[in-house]
C-alpha cells in the first residue's frame, strides 16, 4: 500500500483518487476550499464535481499542503496549467525526501511554451524528485468514478518510473499502458483540447458529422506535425494519448472544451463562455501556446491559427470556417517530418 498526495480536488483529481483507493492506497486529497474538504471528510462526497458518487474513507481531504504531502511516496498534480507553478511553489518548502511526481493535467504554458513536465522540473529541485511521469489518455472523470472501462498511458523518460505509476493505478476498470515518448504523450493530450474547441464550434454553428470528422482528422494531422517537429514519435499520435484522447474529447458532452466551443459557435463571446463554464477550459490557453509554438517552429497549423483568431482576435466562427474551406488545394498525405 502506498500513500499518495493528490493535489487538486476537482472532478479528475477526485476520480483518480477513487482509482487509487480501489487499489488499497491511502490518498491525501488537497484543495483550497475548506467547505469542500469538510464534505469529503465527513460525507465522503464531492457533489460539485462528482455528483452522486461516494468516496472511500481512505480519501482524506486537506487544505494544508504541508500536511497533505507528509510521508507520501508520490505526488499527483491535477491542477490547471495556469496554477501549476504557484502550487509547486507551495509544495517546494515542505519536501523532505525524493518523491515521484505525476501529473494528469493537459496543457502548454503560453509564452514560455513549456510542457507540464518541464514546468515541474523547473520548479522542484532535482534532489527532491525522481523522474516526472505523465498520466494521460481518453478518460472522462465521470466515467472513471463509475468504474467504467478506461485505458490511459503512463509516460516518463525513465521506464522504471512509468511502470511504477502503471502499477499504482492499474486495475480491472482502469488499464494503464506505458509509453517512453513523454513529448508525444504531453503534446497529444494538450493539443486535442484545441481540436475539441473546434468540434464544439462546428456543432454550435449547426454543422453535422461530416464537419466534425474533417476537423478531427485534419486536427490530428497538425497535432502530429508539431509534435514530431518537437521530437515526438509519430506512433504516439495513433495511440491513446493521440487519436484516443482526440475522439473522446471531440465527441462527448462531458468535454469542457467541446462545450465551450459549442457556446462560441452559438454566438457567445469568450468572456461569456468562460463565465458560463465556471471551470478551467484548458483549450483556450493551449490554443495561444500552440499558436506561438507553430510560429517558433515554422509549422503550419491552420485549424489552430483560425481558432486563435476566434478566441483572441474576435474573428467570427463562420468566417473562420470559410477560411479553412477556402485554403489553397494540397495533398492529404504528407511527410509529417517536414
Amino acid at each position: 500500500m502506498a500513500k499518495v498526495a493528490v493535489i487538486g480536488a476537482g472532478s479528475w483529481g477526485s476520480a483518480l483518487s477513487i482509482v487509487l483507493t480501489d487499489n488499497n492506497h491511502q490518498v491525501s486529497l488537497w484543495g483550497r476550499d475548506e467547505v469542500q474538504m469538510r464534505e469529503i471528510n465527513e460525507n465522503h462526497t464531492n457533489e460539485k464535481y462528482l455528483p452522486g458518487i461516494t468516496l472511500s474513507q481512505n480519501i482524506l481531504g486537506f487544505t494544508n499542503i504541508e500536511e497533505a504531502i507528509a510521508g507520501v511516496e508520490a505526488i499527483l498534480l491535477v491542477v490547471p496549467t495556469k496554477a501549476m507553478r504557484e502550487v509547486l511553489g507551495e509544495i517546494r518548502p515542505f519536501l523532505k525526501s525524493s518523491v515521484t511526481f505525476i501529473h494528469a493535467s493537459k496543457g502548454i504554458e503560453p509564452d514560455s511554451l513549456k510542457r507540464i513536465s518541464e514546468m515541474i522540473e523547473e520548479e522542484i529541485p532535482e534532489k527532491f524528485r525522481k523522474s516526472v511521469v505523465v498520466l494521460s489518455g481518453p478518460s472522462h472523470a465521470e466515467e472513471v468514478s463509475l468504474r467504467q472501462p478506461t485505458t490511459v498511458t503512463s509516460s516518463s523518460l525513465q521506464m522504471e518510473a512509468a511502470e511504477y505509476v502503471q502499477d499504482l493505478f492499474m486495475n480491472m476498470h482502469f488499464r494503464v499502458y506505458t509509453n517512453p515518448d513523454l513529448i508525444g504523450v504531453e503534446i497529444g493530450g494538450a493539443l486535442k483540447n484545441i481540436i475539441a474547441l473546434g468540434a464544439g464550434l462546428t456543432n454550435g454553428l449547426g454543422f453535422g458529422d461530416n464537419a466534425k470528422a474533417a476537423l478531427m482528422t485534419r486536427g490530428l494531422a497538425e497535432i502530429a506535425r508539431l509534435g514530431i517537429k518537437l521530437g515526438a514519435s509519430p506512433l504516439t499520435f495513433a495511440g491513446l494519448s493521440g487519436l484516443g484522447d482526440l475522439i473522446v474529447t471531440c465527441t462527448s458532452v462531458h468535454s469542457r472544451n467541446w462545450r465551450a466551443g459549442n457556446l462560441l459557435g452559438q454566438g457567445q463571446s469568450l468572456d461569456e463562455v468562460l463565465e458560463n463554464m465556471g471551470m478551467a477550459v484548458e483549450g483556450v490557453r493551449t490554443t495561444k501556446a500552440a499558436y506561438q509554438l507553430a510560429i517558433r517552429e515554422g509549422v503550419e497549423m491552420p485549424i489552430t491559427t483560425v481558432l486563435y483568431d476566434v478566441l483572441f482576435n474576435n474573428k467570427q466562427p463562420q468566417v473562420a470556417v470559410d477560411e479553412l474551406m477556402g485554403r489553397v488545394k494540397t495533398h492529404e498525405v504528407e511527410d509529417l517530418r517536414l
